[in-house]
């Protein structure tokens, strides 16, 4: 049994709850109840930014909708502080609270595919690379991320983009349904029929009104052989390829999803031994169609300058979804900030590549991804995933191993974002680091969008039980 048993409240004050409570509890729980002592705690609370230093006092480890419900409803009756973590990949650490009740819903990981219907449900604590392995048996995918161990819950609540968006439209314009335990320890469908503020709220509106234990994906058809890989270049062309790249993407087909990159060279057997270390830029695209016209189209990019390595060709699905995974090793520590722009002017270009030389850490990533294509054919205001205006989405993303570099690595971050934050028009909500509170979430929404976010927390919950995320703060 604990070894203690004060679970903070919601409101900061210190609650204790006795041992029969707890007992009480953990009997109706079919997964596990964990505490700081218990074997398995430290794998519960492991996540992928290691950067995150707070720890549960308790955590739930789910089996399914039932054992969600008794947790929220534990924790709504005590005034818990609560927090829920599906593939725990968030990098503001949303998954963790301190001293509070954490919601694991990692152990649910079922995924059923309707071959007939191209249609898949989903657990939440899925991550992408679950989803893919399940609909790429019958040649059927949605749009998800990039990295194939980021968690496909936290992805869809907040948009959602990667190599299939201009195709298909953000992650959350392909949910059909989704079943939601709510703050009052009800189970709702949320779909267009059903509950429509609520299905409008989830989709892009992060855990703010609820956990999600059954997504319903709307699938297409894709692979299993795609197109893609990745062009590399010294960082003395990052200029010239960037306003190359910006004038091709102009007039790209919806099937080529593509993105600019910089970092620093890995030891790879296929870059020369004398880069190895140094910045370099580069593309890295995924065409999602007929392989012949795929040939057809990159061959503009493919000609381009000398490259130093061209790593594109015919490819499992599976092979490019996961080709960026080692980019983002679990447990370090890490720090991202994003923009939305609407164009990429010249001057914007010069200030991105400046910072190119700069580039700290083997770990940072600089990654600009084009957007537009099928995410215009969703009005603005039809969910609350936003900014489908933007023709480029940045990344600024930065990850490291020494915490006494925590200052100047987030500081560099910091100056890259604020140097392009005079083309920016938002913020993508889940790249937003921890601590930055209404300021930033106002920035991925804008204040038509906020405000309804606000009516929708109100109904749903209105006494904030869902917090411990990017906070949308109820006026009731």
């Amino acid at each position: 049994m604990v070894a203690f048993n004060t679970i903070l409240k919601t409101n900061g004050e210190g609650v204790t709850l006795d041992e029969s409570e707890l007992d009480k509890f953990a009997e109706q729980i079919r997964g596990d109840v964990l505490y700081e002592n218990d074997e398995g705690y430290e794998e519960a609370c492991a996540i992928w930014n290691g950067m995150i230093d707070v720890s549960p006092t308790a955590v739930v480890r789910c089996t399914g909708t039932a054992d969600v419900v008794t947790a929220v409803s534990f924790a709504r009756e005590h005034d818990l502080l609560l927090s829920v973590r599906g593939g725990g990949h968030n990098v503001a650490g949303h998954a963790l609270c301190d001293r509070g009740l954490m919601i694991d819903l990692s152990q649910m990981t079922g995924v059923h595919v309707d071959q007939h219907a191209q249609t898949a449900r989903v657990q939440p604590g899925c991550d992408l690379g679950d989803l893919d392995r399940e609909t790429q048996l019958f040649g059927l995918a949605t749009p998800t991320g990039i990295v194939s161990k980021t968690g496909l819950a936290g992805l869809t609540l907040g948009g959602g983009f990667g190599w299939l968006t201009r195709k298909h439209g953000f992650t959350a314009d392909n949910l059909l349904s989704a079943d939601v335990v709510t703050a009052d320890g009800q189970v709702l469908r949320a779909s267009q029929d059903e509950n429509p503020d609520l299905f409008w709220g989830i989709r892009g509106g992060g855990g703010n009104f609820g956990i999600v234990t059954s997504f319903e994906y709307q699938l297409h058809a894709v692979g299993p052989q795609v197109l893609g890989g990745l062009l590399l270049y010294p960082m003395e062309k990052a200029g010239e390829l960037l306003r190359f790249y910006r004038d091709f993407a102009a007039d790209a087909p919806e099937e080529l999803g593509s993105l600019f990159a910089m970092r620093l060279a890995p030891p790879a057997p296929f870059l020369p031994e004398e880069i190895h270390g140094k910045p370099i830029c580069g593309l890295i695209v995924l065409y999602a169609g007929d392989l012949e016209e795929g040939e057809r189209v990159l061959e503009p990019l493919r000609d381009f300058g000398q490259p130093l390595a061209d790593k594109i060709g015919p490819k499992p699905y599976l092979a490019v979804q996961s080709m960026l995974d080692q980019g983002q090793p679990d447990g370090r520590r890490y720090y991202w900030k994003s923009h939305y722009l609407t164009e990429l002017p010249d001057e914007a270009v010069d200030r991105l590549v400046a910072h190119g030389p700069t580039l700290p850490m083997p770990l940072t990533r600089v990654l600009m991804m084009q957007l537009g294509g099928a995410v215009r054919r969703w009005d603005e205001m039809d969910m609350a995933a936003s900014h489908r205006d933007s023709e480029f989405v940045l990344a600024i993303n930065n990850g490291w191993d020494d915490p006494a570099e925590d200052d100047e690595q987030i500081q560099w971050v910091r100056d890259f974002w604020s140097a392009m934050q005079p083309f920016s028009t938002g913020r993508y909500v889940n790249f937003i680091p921890a601590g930055e509170g209404r300021k930033g979430v106002g920035a991925a929404y804008g204040e038509e969008k906020y405000r309804r976010l606000v009516e929708i927390k109100n109904k749903y919950d209105p006494d904030n039980l869902f917090r411990i995320n990017q906070n949308v703060q109820p006026t009731v």
